[in-house]
């Protein structure tokens, strides 16, 4: 149980360090919060000599102090004294004119500085969440592709909208709840103990055994809140999910099925936070109920005094009263920031997990920049297999390597094609070439460099890529065309859209280049995605393109309008290009076939016909029986 406070801690003192660059608004909330303690301490003290000047008769005596009282006492006295002289000088009327008007300018100061605490505490707050989740989509950009093969899409959505709004909730107890309502407490304890410091003690009898409830609950409470994060990431991962696959739900009726799983998991989170409230709530009324309990004894005790001894007037109790039961409050708020904080660093844990994460590929200090591809692409002795065997569909070769052996060189201006059995390798071929990935044993090579000794913007800016799955953006024709290139001109977006096949159907658009295509470019038919992303490629104008079967779900017509735009695009281009149809390949300086992970034949399309048994032969005739 220590070892996790201290973990709690540790991980909370890190998020804690994202308030450093709103430094100065963060001392401006504190002092704004301050001077909104003493206005508040003012307002209610103030209660004493209007009760006096009410109910009175006389103009209190000036306060007399022995030789051997100490500085403080002197200084009482003569605050005290100042205060009354001006306070009561003149008629009654005019004492409660006064006393009245300084009220009324408490509370305005108090309420004042209350604003400027609470909106320069806003800044530091909403500049902090600010801050984690772009570090956090920052981190998501370096992370390599295979982290996100093992993390659900809609968990990580969780992490930066509702793990980050929960830390939110524990910087604010630090800095609001920790400096306010101490400040607060402070201000009415000062006045409780000036009034009576025997009262003040009977009424702070109750703290320790409240501080040791409050510990006891937020352990617990740390435990349950890391849980309730990540059932809503489930939430969040199911949405994502249905939204993305509506039409395949609807298609096989699956609609009754989505919807039992979706309440399945809102139910796991109800009851989660049904657990987090029952926790939460115990401290506030314990802690409430021991309050009163101390207040009862409080009110028959200075009651006796009044009544008997007259050891305290009847205005002084009141304010008193006023006093001690305005330390309740921040009082009782003090007793959920243990509990507020342990929720915040179960939610820090879960974005730490992301940010600390290794998944980026190294990048040598020393990288060099690559200018031009001038030679050759080679794959030398190359073996791959996927980090922690997250294979997906892939098969596996022996020992685990998804890839095997892999051996070939692609020398500059020629046209590669990779065929095979699905499942083979090839895509995870093609996915190393850009570093994606890096091999596990063996090298890759561009120019005689091994791609980890390249700077990996540099190797990726030479490529270009074309996959099956389309991927565009909810944005406007023009700038899916041009991704990534603010202010390009339209003129070459226009021609690379033309050498794509794209132009004559965007011009038929509602606003053509200037048209919104939904997101993933949902307003747009397959072949018409293809063709923009194309065009995309085109405009990029790499000196090495990749092509994932980028025809393999199209229609005749479409097929044909890509096939045009493809050619155009390997035109003067190295290329690397896998095909599910082998008569689109034909033309190919040379096709290697990969089969588990291995090249098992290599050669031109004739020559591949040729061998008898091969695999390329039966994949073949396969197709042109069919």
């Amino acid at each position: 149980m220590p070892a996790q406070k201290n973990s709690s801690f540790k991980i909370y003192l890190r998020l804690v360090r994202y308030v450093k660059p709103y430094r100065r608004f963060l001392t401006g909330s504190i002092i704004s919060t301050v001077f909104f303690s003493i206005f508040s301490g003012a307002s209610i003290y103030l209660t004493i000599p209007l009760l006096d000047t009410l109910f009175n008769q006389g103009t209190p005596q000036p306060l007399a102090v022995s030789a051997s009282s100490g500085i403080l006492d002197h200084f009482k006295a003569d605050a005290a004294n100042l205060f009354n002289s001006f306070v009561f000088a003149g008629t009654k009327s005019q004492s409660l004119f006064r006393i009245c008007f300084i009220i009324v300018a408490s509370f305005f100061l108090k309420n004042v500085f209350g604003y400027l605490q609470a909106y320069l505490m806003a800044f530091v707050e909403q500049g902090l969440m600010r801050d984690i989740r772009n570090d956090l989509y920052k981190k998501l950009q370096e992370l390599s592709i295979g982290y996100f093969t093992n993390e659900r899409t809609g968990a990580l959505i969780s992490r930066i909208t509702n793990d980050v709004n929960v830390v939110n909730g524990g910087i604010s107890a630090s800095f609001v709840t920790l400096v306010r309502d101490p400040l607060m407490i402070v201000v009415f304890l000062s006045i409780a103990v000036a009034i009576s410091w025997k009262l003040t003690l009977i009424a702070f009898l109750v703290t320790p055994f409240a501080l040791v409830i409050i510990s006891g609950i937020g352990v617990r409470l740390y435990k349950e809140s890391d849980l309730s994060q990540r059932r809503m990431a489930d939430i969040t991962s199911v949405l994502q999910e249905t939204i993305s696959g509506m039409k395949i739900v609807r298609a096989f009726g699956m609609e009754k099925f989505e919807i039992r799983r979706f309440e399945d998991h809102t139910r796991k989170y109800f009851k989660s936070l049904l657990k987090i409230t029952q926790i939460r709530n115990l401290a506030s009324p314990i802690t409430e109920f021991l309050s009163v309990l101390a207040g009862g004894a409080i009110i028959y005790y200075g009651g006796m005094q009044v009544l008997q001894s007259g050891a305290l007037s009847p205005s002084a109790f009141m304010g008193f009263l006023f006093a001690i039961f305005q330390i309740m409050p921040p009082a009782k708020e003090l007793t959920t920031v243990s509990n507020r904080i342990q929720e915040s660093a179960a939610a820090g844990k879960r974005i730490f997990d992301v940010l600390d994460e290794e998944g980026k590929l190294p990048e040598r200090a020393d990288a060099a920049e690559l200018k031009n591809f001038d030679k050759e692409i080679k794959f030398a002795n190359v073996w791959f297999s996927y980090p922690h065997s997250r294979i997906g569909e892939i098969k596996l070769a022996d020992g685990g390597y998804v890839l095997k052996n892999i051996e070939f060189a692609l020398r500059k201006g020629e046209i590669l094609a990779i065929v095979g059995p699905s499942g083979g390798g090839k895509s995870t071929l093609i996915d190393l070439i850009p570093r994606f990935y890096d091999p596990t044993r063996g090298a890759i090579y561009i120019d005689g460099l091994d791609l980890r000794s390249v700077t990996t913007n540099s190797l990726r800016s030479l490529i270009g890529i074309v996959s099956q799955e389309t991927i565009l953006f909810n944005d406007t024709v023009r700038n899916n065309i041009a991704y990534g290139l603010s202010d390009f001109p339209l003129e070459k977006i226009v021609e690379a859209a033309k050498a794509g096949n794209a132009h004559d159907f965007i011009t038929q658009l509602p606003r053509g280049y200037d048209t919104m295509i939904g997101e993933r470019g949902t307003k747009l038919s397959g072949g018409q995605r293809q063709r923009i992303s194309i065009a995309r490629a085109l405009l990029k104008n790499p000196p090495i393109m990749i092509l994932d079967e980028a025809t393999s779900a199209l229609d005749s017509e479409s097929e044909m309008l890509v096939q045009e735009a493809i050619e155009r695009l390997m035109k003067n281009r190295t290329s690397i290009v896998i095909a599910h149809r082998l008569s689109t390949i034909k033309n190919a300086d040379w096709i290697l076939v990969v089969n588990d992970g291995e090249i098992v034949q290599r050669g031109k399309h004739q020559e591949l016909l040729r061998q008898r048994g091969g695999i390329y032969k039966k994949l073949y005739e396969m197709q042109f029986n069919d």
